[in-house]
């Protein structure tokens, strides 16, 4: 059970981003908190990915002009890399928006709590 736990330990972290990045998202009132807690989450989802994709003892599928048989299980599979590249431009993106968004709901209610903001959108829509 120990080396399980101890083999694994790349997933445990994972695991602690996964409920810290959950926890920000749904318990914090601050918009600002909120989008940190999304980039951690995003971020786990990304760790996970690259973790569950690697390989011990692997290298990169490069073929060099030898004509020698080729061992597919010594070869890492680039697209998961490749797609959390990916995932990393629209996070960043993402949270860019997010933050802009933030800038102008705080510049016209001057709050970013959350009940705080509901409450003074709907006193705007009422007049």
């Amino acid at each position: 059970m120990t080396s399980f736990i101890l083999g694994h330990y790349a997933y445990w972290f994972i695991l602690l981003l996964l409920v810290i990045g959950l926890y920000g998202l749904i318990m914090k009132r601050n918009l600002v908190k909120k989008v940190i807690g999304m980039s951690i989450f995003q971020v786990a989802i990304i760790l996970f990915f690259i973790a569950s994709s690697t390989k011990w003892e692997a290298t990169v599928p490069v073929l060099s002009g030898h004509q020698e048989t080729i061992q597919t299980a010594a070869y890492i599979n680039p697209l998961p890399h490749t797609l959390m590249l990916t995932a990393i431009v629209v996070g960043v993106a993402t949270s860019g928006v997010a933050f802009a968004l933030i800038i102008l709901i705080y510049r016209r209610y001057r709050t970013l709590n959350e009940a705080e903001l509901l409450k003074r959108m709907a006193e705007d829509d009422a007049e």
